[in-house]
C-alpha cells in the first residue's frame, strides 16, 4: 500500500476510535464557520471548532456552549458558582459525556465535572442530539457530548493563555508540545486558576462566587506509524479542585460543623489513566481495529452546613472495536465489547450508600452509505449489569437529501442509566431540606433503573439570500421515560423526594434556527427554543422547575478582512432571553420567604473584543451580562441559614451581575 493511502486510513480509525465517527465530519473543520453542520453527516451533529471557542472566555468545558444555540447553560445554585448544561430541556445527567470518545463526566463528576476541563485544552467538540451511537454506550438518552483535545503530532511548540476578572477569577494555561522522534510527539498542558476576593455584591450575607484554587496537569503522547498503520495515545492527568462557599464571614478553621456561619468546602482529587491503540490493515484499508482503556481515581470530600457528603470513584472503562466492510464500502459495520467497573464509596452525613457496579456489553452498528443523498445507521447492543440484569438497546439514525442543500433527518433509541442521585443533586445540599427515598425495592438507593425511549428528527435547508449564504433548521425531539427517578421539589419546600414514576414523564423539544451572513465577515447565528418538560409528581402534574418554556438565543459576529497581514479585530455579541420558569414550591413557608409560583422572563447579553496583533500574540476583552440582570432573592431564608426555610438551590438568573475580563494569548510555532 502506498502511504499516502494509508495515511488516509489512519485519519478515518483515529477519528472513528479515537474522536469523532465519521470522516466527513473532519470535512468541515477547515471551513470557516465555527460552528458546522454537514450535509453528509447521518446523525444530527454539531461540530464546534476551536475558532468557536475562542469567541467567549471558555474558561472551562461548561463555559464553551455560550455561544452554541443547541445547548443551554445555567447556575446550579446560588453558591458554587458551577453552570449546568441542559440539551432538549434535560440536564446533563441524561447526556453522554466524552473525552475522545471514553466516558468522563459521569458518577461523582457530574456536578462539576465539567468545570474540570480547561478550554484551553479543547480542539474541537462534537455535540449530537437524539440517541447516541451504541459504540459508546447504553447511558445516552437526549445526546452525547464529545470533546476532542489538542493532538500532540499537531500541537504548536509554546502556547500561553492568561485571563483575570473582575469576579476576581485569575487563570494561567500554558501547553509544551515537543517531537521524541520521528513517530512519537508530546504535549504537557499546565492549567491554574484562582478566586481569592470575597464578594458580597447583592449584600445577602452569601459569597455571591466561591473562592476556588485549581491545578490541572495532563502529559499526553502519541505515536504516529504510517508506513506500518499503527497509532496511539497515552494520556495521564492530575486534577485538584478547591472550593469555599457560604456566609462573608465564614472562617473553616473556627466555624466548621458549628452554627456560628453557614459555610461549605469541596475538594476533589481526580486521577485519569487513558490509552488508545488503533491498527490499520495494511492490505485491507476499509479494516481496523481500535482498543480503548482507561482508569480513573475521582475523590470529592465536601460539607454542606451541617451535611458532610463524600464519595469516591474508581472506575475502570475499555472498549475493543472492529471496524470492516459488507461486499463494498457502501455498506460498512463496527462491532466490538466493552467492559465497565465502577466502584462508589459514598458517605451522606452518617450513613453509607457505597455499591460496586459493573457491566460488560456487546455492539453491532451497520452503516448503508449510497456516496449520495441517503445513508442510514441500524444499532443495537445487549448489555449486562450487575444490577439491572441483561438488557438490549436499540438506535436508528436516518439522513436523506431530497434536494441540492437540504437533509432530512431521524432518529430513534432507548437508553438505560442509573440514577447516582445524591451525586447528581449536590446542589440540594445547599438547604435545610431532608432527604427522602420513598421506594425501596430497587437496586440502587432502592430505585429502579431510569429507561426512556428518545426519537425525532431534524431539517435543514441552505439558500441564497440577496447574494448572502442562509439556512435554516427545524428540529424536534421527544423523551418518555418508562421509569424515571422523580427528584421532587414540589411537595414540600421542607425535603425533597426521591421516588419510581408513578405516572408519565416527558419532554419535547421544539427549535428553529436562522443562520445568515448579513455582509461579508459579518455574520448573524439565532434560535428560538420552545420546551415542554412535564412529570407527575405526587402533588400533580408541573412543568419541571428551573426549566424556562421559551428561550431565544442570537449572536453577531464581526471580523475585519486581514488585507494580507495577520493583523485583525473580532467582535462577538451574544444576546439570550429566557422565559418563565417554574419555581419549587415555597407555599408553606413564612411569606418573607415565598417565591412565586413562576419566575419572570429576563434578558442576558455578553460580548467580547479580539484584537490579533499577529499570528503569535492576541489580546481580548469582554463582559457577561453587561445588562446586569440579577435574580432579586437568590437564596430564600438567607438571614437564617440553619433555620427551616433555608434555600440556595432555587436559581433562575444570574447572580453576580456585569463581569467584565481581559486576557492574552501567546504562541511559539
Amino acid at each position: 500500500m502506498q502511504k499516502t493511502n494509508l495515511l488516509f486510513v489512519l485519519l478515518l480509525l483515529g477519528n472513528f476510535v479515537f474522536g469523532q465517527q465519521k470522516l466527513n465530519e473532519v470535512k468541515v473543520v477547515t471551513k470557516r464557520k465555527g460552528l458546522q453542520k454537514s450535509f453528509t453527516v447521518t446523525g444530527n451533529t454539531t461540530l464546534v471548532t476551536s475558532k468557536e471557542l475562542l469567541k467567549a472566555a471558555c474558561c472551562n468545558l461548561a463555559e464553551s456552549f455560550e455561544t452554541n444555540p443547541s445547548i443551554d447553560v445555567n447556575f446550579s445554585d446560588a453558591l458554587t458558582g458551577t453552570k449546568q448544561i441542559k440539551m432538549l430541556g434535560l440536564t446533563s445527567p441524561y447526556l453522554v459525556i466524552t473525552e475522545e470518545n471514553i466516558p468522563s463526566v459521569r458518577g461523582a463528576s457530574q456536578a462539576y465535572g465539567l468545570s474540570f476541563t480547561p478550554g484551553t485544552w479543547v480542539e474541537s467538540i462534537q455535540i449530537t442530539k437524539g440517541a447516541g451511537s451504541v459504540v459508546n454506550g447504553y447511558e445516552s438518552i437526549s445526546g452525547q457530548i464529545n470533546t476532542e483535545l489538542i493532538k500532540p503530532i499537531n500541537d504548536i511548540p509554546f502556547f500561553l493563555n492568561a485571563y483575570g476578572s473582575t469576579d476576581s477569577r485569575f487563570e494561567l494555561n500554558t501547553h509544551f508540545n515537543k517531537p521524541l522522534s520521528d513517530k512519537w510527539s508530546s504535549s504537557l498542558f499546565l492549567h491554574g486558576n484562582t478566586r481569592t476576593a470575597k464578594m458580597d455584591n447583592n449584600r445577602d450575607g452569601f459569597l455571591d462566587n466561591p473562592l476556588v484554587k485549581q491545578i490541572n496537569i495532563l502529559n499526553r503522547y502519541q505515536y504516529y506509524d504510517a508506513e506500518k498503520g499503527w497509532v496511539s495515545f497515552i494520556n495521564f492527568r492530575y486534577m485538584k479542585d478547591e472550593k469555599q462557599t457560604g456566609q462573608h464571614h465564614f472562617n473553616p478553621a473556627v466555624d466548621k460543623g458549628t452554627t456560628n456561619y453557614w459555610g461549605s468546602e469541596i475538594n476533589t482529587e481526580r486521577l485519569d489513566i487513558a490509552t488508545k491503540l488503533g491498527y490499520v490493515f495494511k492490505d485491507l484499508p476499509y479494516q481496523s481495529i481500535g482498543f480503548q482503556n482507561a482508569f480513573n481515581s475521582h475523590n470529592q470530600q465536601s460539607y454542606y452546613g451541617l451535611n458532610n457528603y463524600n464519595i469516591k470513584q474508581n472506575s475502570y472503562y475499555s472498549n475493543l472495536i472492529f471496524n470492516s466492510i459488507i461486499s463494498n464500502t457502501r455498506n460498512k459495520f463496527a462491532t466490538g465489547l466493552n467492559f465497565t467497573l465502577d466502584q462508589y464509596h459514598e458517605q451522606l452525613i452518617a450513613k453509607d450508600w457505597s455499591r460496586t457496579d459493573q457491566s460488560v456489553g456487546a455492539f453491532f452498528e451497520y452503516t448503508f452509505d449510497n456516496d449520495e443523498n441517503f445513508s442510514v445507521i441500524f444499532g443495537g447492543r445487549i448489555d449486562n449489569h450487575n444490577r439491572l440484569g441483561t438488557f438490549a438497546t436499540p438506535r436508528l439514525h436516518l439522513r436523506y437529501n431530497p434536494w441540492e442543500k437540504a437533509v432530512v433527518r431521524f432518529s430513534a433509541g432507548r437508553g438505560k442509566r442509573v440514577a447516582n442521585i445524591f451525586a447528581e443533586n449536590q446542589s440540594l445540599f445547599a438547604s435545610s431540606r431532608a432527604f427522602s427515598i420513598l421506594d425501596t425495592n430497587g437496586k440502587v438507593y432502592g430505585l429502579n433503573p431510569e429507561i426512556a425511549w428518545n426519537f425525532g428528527g431534524s431539517f435543514t435547508q441552505a439558500f441564497t439570500l440577496l447574494s448572502k449564504n442562509a439556512d435554516v433548521t427545524l428540529d424536534w425531539y421527544r423523551t418518555d421515560f418508562q421509569n424515571q427517578v422523580v427528584v421532587d421539589v414540589m411537595q414540600s419546600p421542607q425535603q425533597v423526594l426521591f421516588y419510581n414514576l408513578k405516572g408519565n414523564s416527558f419532554a419535547n423539544s421544539f427549535q428553529m434556527e436562522f443562520n445568515y451572513e448579513i455582509v461579508k465577515n459579518f455574520r448573524l447565528r439565532s434560535a428560538y427554543k420552545r420546551y415542554n418538560v412535564q412529570t407527575d409528581y405526587l402533588s400533580g402534574t408541573f412543568q419541571k422547575p428551573l426549566q424556562a418554556k421559551n428561550r431565544f438565543f442570537g449572536n453577531l459576529e464581526y471580523e475585519t478582512a486581514s488585507f494580507g497581514t495577520t493583523k485583525q479585530w473580532k467582535f462577538d455579541f451574544t444576546y439570550n432571553w429566557i422565559g418563565e420558569q417554574q419555581l419549587p414550591n415555597t407555599q408553606s413557608n413564612p411569606i418573607v420567604d415565598q417565591l412565586p409560583e413562576f419566575s419572570p422572563a429576563y434578558s442576558l447579553m455578553n460580548a467580547q473584543i479580539t484584537r490579533v496583533f499577529s499570528s503569535v500574540f492576541e489580546v481580548y476583552v469582554g463582559g457577561e451580562n453587561i445588562g446586569n440582570y440579577t435574580q432579586s432573592k437568590v437564596i430564600v431564608g438567607a438571614a437564617n441559614p440553619f433555620g427551616a426555610s433555608f434555600d440556595a438551590s432555587m436559581v433562575y438568573a444570574p447572580i453576580f451581575g456585569q463581569m467584565y475580563y481581559a486576557g492574552l494569548r501567546f504562541k511559539i510555532k
